[in-house]
């Protein structure tokens, strides 16, 4: 894993010094070839005018379900609806409207769960993305992933909330003996497992450049594939394209967990496109 500069003072712009980029997006999410039900919830919204383009950007949700068949993909649901929702109506500083849409989803999966018996226990991971041409900011809670594939290189952009993590961090596990420990799915956090929790955003915005390619991802993809196998197909034609092949190649190697699969790409001298979300049906 490479690692980044992301905090530049700069960003590119056009010759008449305006931005005039467009984000291409895409979301796909699959059961896989073992499991018979799907807890991944994946979704995309974008603004229909420029300004909110320029201002609120591009959201993008990633959310991976636990609590059995049911309960995971409630809870996953809950926090997608939530989330794009809240993020949506907020004019909240970006990193702020991130926070507290988390937060509101926390709150949200957690008063589902005391009301139906059934649901008890449940919770999900949820790795969200606000992306404009000039910015973007990432919050997460879990093990969902957002990566950033920048000139051919891959930078992961958060870390996992769970105990192999802890011990990495901590220099008792080496990253590679975290990637195959036993114990690697015990999360530390999820949403809608306490009443109130602490939500990790960056404090400082990734200054975007044209070209970048953002990666959002649930441990179904990550789990199955190296840092290479990921890099290749992400950076495929197209985020449509990019998207299927990462599906695709982690099917390939088992496919034991559910995949979801998010790309954003920076590009420039487009219009925006109209709203579009995306979930698992």
């Amino acid at each position: 894993m490479a690692h980044l500069k992301i905090f530049e003072t700069n960003p590119p712009v056009s010759a008449d010094g305006e931005h005039k980029a467009h984000i291409a997006s895409a979301a796909l999410t699959d059961p896989g070839l073992v499991r018979q039900a799907n807890e991944d919830t994946v979704a995309i919204v974008t603004p229909e005018r420029e300004d909110l383009l320029l201002s609120r950007g591009v959201l993008a949700v990633v959310a991976d379900g636990m609590g059995g068949a049911t309960g995971g993909s409630r809870a996953s649901r809950t926090a997608v609806d939530v989330v794009t929702q809240s993020y949506v109506e907020d004019s909240s500083h970006l990193p702020r409207a991130l926070q507290k849409a988390l937060s509101a989803a926390n709150f949200a999966i957690f008063k589902l769960a005391q009301r139906e018996p059934g649901l008890e226990g449940m919770g999900t991971t949820c790795v969200a993305l606000a992306l404009t041409p000039e910015q973007a900011w990432v919050a997460w809670v879990g093990d969902s992933r957002a990566y950033l594939i920048r000139d051919h290189q891959l930078f992961q952009l958060t870390e996992d909330h769970s105990w192999v993590s802890d011990l990495v961090r901590e220099g008792v596990l080496t990253a590679e003996q975290a990637a195959y420990h036993q114990n690697r799915h015990i999360l530390t956090k999820a949403l809608g497992t306490k009443r109130e929790i602490e939500i990790s955003v960056w404090e400082q915005p990734i200054t975007v450049r044209i070209g970048d390619r953002f990666l959002l991802c649930s441990d179904g993809l990550y789990d199955m594939l190296t840092d290479d196998d990921i890099l290749t197909s992400a950076m495929a034609a197209s985020v449509e394209e990019a998207t299927a092949a990462l599906i695709q190649k982690a099917n390939d190697a088992g496919g034991y967990d559910n995949i979801s699969s998010v790309i954003l790409e920076v590009s420039e001298l487009r219009k925006c496109s109209s709203l579009r979300t995306a979930k698992d049906d």
